[in-house]
């Protein structure tokens, strides 16, 4: 019998070590076996290639470069290398794609800069010739290895190629005193030669889903508009793309390329015909609707060209956003990677790293002058940043991901927190759900590509990311604002015992009149008047609120604009 539990033993864990190499078949991204793959990823933005607004250097420094000279001019240049080897080290651990696997994700976008596996053609000792460092590689090879014990597809994204791919520097870490690819022979052999050292050290990697061969390439060739979202013929890109994928054909046979049009991978005029069998079309996807028109574009290619597409960037929207997004893509066949997983001081993302309030004073300098902060403070501030940057440190919102997996899939709600009664609940406890599920708010989404107009859902950028907009004061701490009438909040209660209970609602009405809300307490409504205050919160009281042991409902909804909402306690 142990001989037996034994082989049982050895059985499902070589079951569960075993992988599939993903490959392309007409429209579908399939295993070895030809079992479909939908793919469910996020990106790793931030990490090896920094871009400003992720760090709050927007304003002042949005490229890597600019950073790092930022950086070293209040910490010196020790200081800035201290910092970087420890933001590397922690920004991704095994425990961040522990938890991403547990969360629900089945693959990795890893967005590389170049500078991390080989020099700049203007460092190289010889020119024309490749230094490879090994920092790159090893980081990736622990990523491959975390993702490989999680069995997690690993897409490897050169989101920063020599040179730089477009006009829009940030993304790609361009200097535009420098040429870029599209201006140097020797920054395209550099790109290609990269690509087949990575070809040739994951060639027989199952667990590498494909090489995603240039982050959205912008650059205007014989058109007009500067990201080339105008190009027809988009010749110099093709070309590069064909010389990258022989490159590695030339030791890998198996793995899918991936390849992104102009116009921040979107534009695929004058990419066809496709030049190898097993290829994936990939596209972005910002701040428009989430139609079947708005992804005509992409099947239309799909299926003229019978070649998958990939959906490789998202994000950076609202819940609401988050769910049809992703509704719209799986119920196309098409996979999708999310961005990013973490930034300083954010709601969207999935983890939030939180402001330190050293590293808020430097930013405070950099940004508006003033008395320049220690090196001493700089190196805390910095340092404390880099710890932060672990996962364990993060705020993980599980609003986001309930947005992203659940929501999908269901429109009922659940509670966000244990609402226990007797007791005192934050208006921003109001249920995981959908919008007119869990709560309803007009302000849901930013659609500004289609509507030109540039919607913030939660307007004071606190704790959730949903439509319902919540801020924060030292005085008050959280609490909900810039209601308008007919918006309402759900709380499913858990109740000790069966009682009439006292309801006092912690309000503010900061105009000249009285204002209204309706509560409905297990679908029965009163009417609460609340009287005008004089900017601050205070409290008005129901009585006789029966309430039975286990689940219970609240909904409050706003009946005059402009009530402010701290929360409720039922006693």
């Amino acid at each position: 019998m142990k001989r037996i539990r034994l082989l049982l033993a050895i059985f499902c864990v070589g079951s569960h070590t075993s992988a599939q190499f993903l490959k392309t078949s007409g429209q579908r991204i399939v295993d070895d076996n030809g079992k479909e793959i939908q793919l469910r990823g996020l990106g790793l933005g931030g990490w090896m290639l920094q871009e400003g607004y992720m760090l709050k250097t927007a304003d002042f420094a949005g490229t890597q470069h600019s950073i790092k000279q930022k950086i070293a001019e209040v910490a010196g240049k020790k200081g800035m290398e201290d910092f970087y080897k420890a933001y590397l080290k922690n920004g991704i651990t095994k425990k961040d794609i522990d938890s991403l696997a547990k969360w629900g994700f089945n693959s990795v976008r890893l967005p590389m800069h170049y500078n991390l596996y080989t020099l700049p053609i203007e460092d190289e000792p010889v020119k024309g010739q490749n230094t490879w460092m090994e920092e790159g590689f090893r980081m990736t090879d622990d990523l491959l290895k975390w993702c490989e014990a999680n069995r997690m597809y690993l897409f490897l994204d050169l989101h920063a190629v020599p040179g730089g791919q477009g006009k829009d520097a940030n993304i790609s870490d361009y200097d535009p005193s420098k040429p870029s690819v599209w201006e140097s022979e020797e920054n395209k052999a550099k790109t290609a030669a990269l690509w087949k050292k990575l070809a040739e050290r994951y060639r027989n990697s199952p667990w590498i889903g494909g090489y995603d061969i240039i982050n959205e390439p912008n650059w205007n060739f014989t058109g007009t508009h500067p990201n080339g979202c105008d190009e027809k013929s988009n010749a110099p890109l093709r070309d590069l793309q064909i010389r990258i994928t022989k490159a590695i054909r030339e030791v890998d046979q198996k793995h899918i390329i991936i390849i992104e049009g102009n116009c921040w991978g979107n534009n695929y005029e004058g990419m066809f015909p496709l030049w190898d069998e097993n290829m994936v079309l990939s596209f972005h996807k910002y701040w428009n609707m989430n139609t079947p028109q708005a992804i005509s574009g992409m099947t239309s290619l799909r299926e003229k060209y019978n070649v998958p597409v990939w959906l490789g960037e998202s994000g950076e929207n609202s819940n609401v956003w988050f769910t049809e997004a992703i509704s719209l893509m799986e119920s196309n066949h098409i996979g999708w990677a999310f961005w990013p997983m973490k930034k300083v001081d954010n709601i969207a993302g999935i983890c939030n790293v939180k402001m330190n309030p050293d590293y808020a004073k430097l930013l405070d300098y950099w940004k508006n002058g003033g008395t320049k902060p220690s090196e001493k403070l700089a190196k805390k501030a910095l340092m404390q940043l880099a710890e932060d940057y672990k996962i364990e440190n993060t705020e993980i919102r599980r609003d986001v991901m309930d947005a992203m997996f659940r929501q999908v899939h269901s429109d009922a709600t659940l509670p966000f927190a244990s609402n226990r009664i007797p007791g005192y609940i934050p208006a921003t406890a109001y249920d995981l759900g959908k919008n007119g599920s869990a709560y309803y708010d007009r302000d849901t989404a930013n659609y500004r590509i289609d509507t030109g107009i540039d919607v913030v859902w939660n307007s004071g950028n606190q704790l959730r990311n949903d439509g319902v907009d919540i801020f924060w004061n030292k005085a008050d701490g959280f609490y909900v604002g810039k209601t308008e009438a007919g918006e309402w909040l759900k709380y499913t209660l858990d109740v000790s015992k069966n009682k009439d209970y006292i309801l006092l609602l912690d309000y503010r009405n900061d105009s000249s009149q009285v204002k209204n809300i309706s509560v409905s307490v297990n679908g029965q409504e009163k009417i609460l008047q609340l009287e005008p205050g004089r900017n601050v919160f205070q409290n008005q009281h129901l009585e006789n609120i029966p309430l039975h042991k286990g689940k219970n409902i609240v909904v409050l909804k706003i009946m005059d604009e402009g009530i402010l909402l701290k929360g409720f306690s039922i006693q």
